[in-house]
């Protein structure tokens, strides 16, 4: 495992190196996840990227910090990261949140930022009554009382079967997250409004949504894809909010072909 004093946290992340030349691949966590939910991904890239995943603040083993959290503060937790790494530019792969974090990036350090790989996310996610009525019930009752019917909305009926095994570890994944962390990412979300920034984006841009998701529907997704200059779309079936977990496969070949578009777009394939 590796951890680094960033702002007021310590954060967990990983780093699997690629070829020489090749592109670095960032990959940003969503609400109530670590980045564990990129391993099916991360298995079917080793070898062919430089890979960056890490666990968002108050996540998986990165501390709590300062409470409540902002997307800024969040896409400036990953800026500090990829200094503290000595990575000046890389492809940003949010889901969710994560997308969210990697739309901010964009906006204060678009320097950073080679290409955007916006995983079942907007520019605005939610409202104000939406993120209120979460907030409170999660306050009174905890995470577990909320499990059924969040991941309801991630995951297709057909994973969420009782002798899934990995629908019951992805379950327990979500019920452990710390829930301050939890709370203190919800009212980033609340707060956050991204939408005025896509028709500014200038990066190769793809938007990715699998057909089932029940938090950022497709036909939202593709809208917001539409707000975005050149921006291409990807609609993957028989998948919920998260296909690097549901559907690997296609999010690898989606990935690996955005990649070589990135490649041409730039005309480089170095992180620099």
């Amino acid at each position: 495992m590796q951890f680094a004093r960033l702002n007021d946290v310590t954060m967990h992340h990983q780093v699997i190196g690629g070829p020489k030349g090749r592109p670095t691949l960032v990959l940003v966590n969503s609400l109530g996840t670590d980045f564990r939910i990129w391993r099916d991904l991360v298995v079917r890239l080793a070898g062919e990227v430089t890979i960056v995943a890490y666990d968002m603040r108050g996540h998986g083993l990165s501390e709590v910090g300062r409470t409540p959290y902002s997307i800024a503060l969040l896409a400036d937790d990953l800026a500090a990261l990829l200094g503290h790494l000595g990575i000046g530019r890389a492809i940003i792969c949010g889901v969710s949140v994560g997308g969210l974090v990697a739309q901010q990036l964009y906006a204060s350090r678009p320097d950073l930022v080679e290409a955007l790989m916006l995983c079942d996310t907007l520019g605005k996610i939610g409202d104000a009554a939406f993120w209120a009525a979460r907030i409170g019930r999660i306050e009174a009752e905890g995470l577990v009382a909320v499990a059924d019917g969040i991941l309801s909305r991630w995951f297709t009926a057909a994973f969420r079967v009782p002798d899934n095994p990995d629908y019951a570890g992805y379950r327990t994944m979500f019920e452990r997250q710390a829930v301050e962390g939890y709370l203190a990412t919800c009212v980033a979300l609340r707060d956050a409004d991204l939408s005025a920034l896509a028709p500014r984006i200038r990066v190769p841009t793809i938007c990715v949504v699998g057909d089932e998701d029940g938090s950022t529907p497709a036909a939202a997704v593709a809208d917001f894809a539409r707000s975005i200059p050149r921006a291409r779309f990807e609609l993957i079936k028989a998948c919920g909010h998260l296909p690097s977990i549901e559907q690997p496969d296609t999010l690898a070949a989606i990935t690996r072909s955005f990649m070589s578009f990135v490649a041409t777009e730039t005309g480089s394939h170095v992180s620099h």
